[in-house]
C-alpha cells in the first residue's frame, strides 16, 4: 500500500479492531516493511491518536486511552447501528441524555454517506419508538455513572433510598450489577447494615455518591443479576391477587404468562393463571389480555375487577358479542357475574 494517507487509516482501523498487534504482523497487513509501519505510528501519534509500543519479543503495539478524543474510524455497519442505538437512546429513561444524543445524531447525519444515509433513513421510516411518559421519575445519567464506576471498581456506594411503602433510608452498599428492565433501572448490591442481598430501583435513589471503601465482591444467590431481579419480582408482595382458568396449555401460555408475571398450574387438564398487582386497573387490564388472546372459563377476583370487566365488556358487547367469565374454578353458573368479549384459541 503506497498512499501514506490509505495506509494510516488502514492501520488506525487495525487499531481500532485489535488490543496487540506485533510490528511484522501490521507489516504484512500493510505490504510494507516495520520501519515504515514504525513511521505510520508515529504519524498516527502526531495526529493524537495515543498508540502504545513494546519492545522485546512479545512486543508490538496497541492503541492506549488518551487524554482527548481523536476521530474515530467506523466502517459502514458499525456507522448505522451506531445512529439507530442513539436515536433509541433519546427517548430512553435516562434523565439529561436527550438533547446531547439528538445533537450526535445530527453530527452523524452530515457526515454519513449517501449510501449509508439511505439506510438510515429507511430504518427510520419503518420502525418508531414509542416514547413512554411513565410516573415514575427518570434516571439521572450521573446516577449510572457512579454505580457504573462502583461496579466496575467493587467500591460501596451511599445513597438515599425510598421504599415502596414511602419510607426514606440511608443505604450503604457493595454494588455488584445494573440491569436495565424495560423502561426501569435497578442495581443488585450486598446491603452493608442489613447485611443480605438487595434490588434497588433508582428511581427511587438519592444522591448516590462513592464511599471511598474497596470491597472483594461476594458470590450472587442466582445465576445472574436479570434472574436475581426478575426472581424478586415475582416474589414482591403485592395487594391485589387474581387467579384465572384458561383454556390453553402451559406452552401456549408461557410468553405471556413470563410478560405478565403470572404463575401457571395444572389443574384437571386447564391451565391456572394466578396474577398479581398493587393497581386493580392493571389487575382487571391482565385479564383482558387474556381473555382477549384464549378462552377464559373462570376468574376468581376482587369485585372492583369484575365491575371493572363488566364495564369494559358492555362498551363492546355490541360489536364482538359476550363471552361469559366466572368467578371461580367451578362449573360455569347459569348467570355469571361478568361477561367479556373473547376470541377461542386457533387450534
Amino acid at each position: 500500500m503506497s498512499d501514506p494517507t490509505a495506509r494510516a487509516l488502514t492501520l488506525l482501523s487495525l487499531l481500532q479492531t485489535h488490543r496487540h498487534w506485533k510490528g511484522s504482523e501490521l507489516a504484512d497487513r500493510l505490504g510494507v516493511t516495520e520501519r515504515t509501519v514504525r513511521r505510520d505510528i508515529d504519524r498516527l501519534r502526531e495526529l493524537g491518536y495515543p498508540v502504545d509500543a513494546a519492545a522485546g519479543v512479545d512486543g508490538g503495539y496497541r492503541l492506549a486511552v488518551g487524554s482527548h478524543i481523536p476521530p474515530l474510524l467506523l466502517d459502514d455497519e458499525e456507522a448505522v447501528a451506531l445512529v439507530i442505538g442513539l436515536q433509541r437512546a433519546a427517548v430512553s429513561a435516562i434523565d439529561g441524555i436527550e438533547q446531547s444524543t439528538l445533537q450526535l445524531v445530527a453530527k452523524l447525519d452530515q457526515i454519513l454517506p449517501d449510501r449509508l444515509r439511505r439506510q438510515v433513513d429507511a430504518l427510520r421510516s419503518s420502525v418508531e419508538v414509542m416514547a413512554w411518559t411513565p410516573s415514575d421519575e427518570p434516571v439521572p445519567a450521573a446516577s449510572l455513572t457512579v454505580l457504573s464506576l462502583a461496579c466496575r471498581d467493587h467500591e460501596e456506594v451511599r445513597f438515599d433510598y425510598r421504599r415502596r411503602d414511602g419510607e426514606d433510608s440511608r443505604r450503604l452498599v457493595q454494588p455488584h450489577q445494573l440491569v436495565s428492565a424495560g423502561r426501569r433501572w435497578y442495581l443488585v448490591a450486598w446491603d452493608v447494615r442489613r447485611e443480605d442481598w438487595r434490588t434497588f430501583r433508582l428511581d427511587r435513589m438519592g444522591a448516590p455518591a462513592l464511599a471511598g471503601a474497596r470491597f472483594d465482591p461476594r458470590p450472587l444467590p442466582a445465576a445472574d443479576a436479570s434472574s436475581f431481579v426478575a426472581e424478586g419480582m415475582r416474589s414482591m408482595a403485592t395487594e391485589h391477587r387474581a387467579t384465572v382458568r384458561v383454556d390453553a396449555t402451559p406452552d401456549a401460555l408461557d410468553g405471556l404468562s413470563r410478560w405478565l408475571g403470572a404463575t401457571q398450574t395444572v389443574v384437571e387438564g386447564w391451565t391456572r393463571l394466578d396474577l398479581r398487582s398493587d393497581s386493580l386497573d392493571w389487575l382487571a387490564s391482565m385479564v383482558l389480555i387474556v381473555a382477549s388472546r384464549f378462552d377464559v372459563a373462570a376468574l376468581d377476583a376482587p369485585q372492583q375487577v369484575h365491575d371493572t370487566l363488566a364495564a369494559a365488556s358492555s362498551r363492546v358487547a355490541a360489536v364482538t358479542g359476550p363471552r361469559r367469565l366466572h368467578r371461580n374454578d367451578q362449573k360455569p353458573r347459569a348467570q355469571p357475574s361478568v361477561a367479556l368479549p373473547v376470541t377461542r384459541r386457533r387450534q
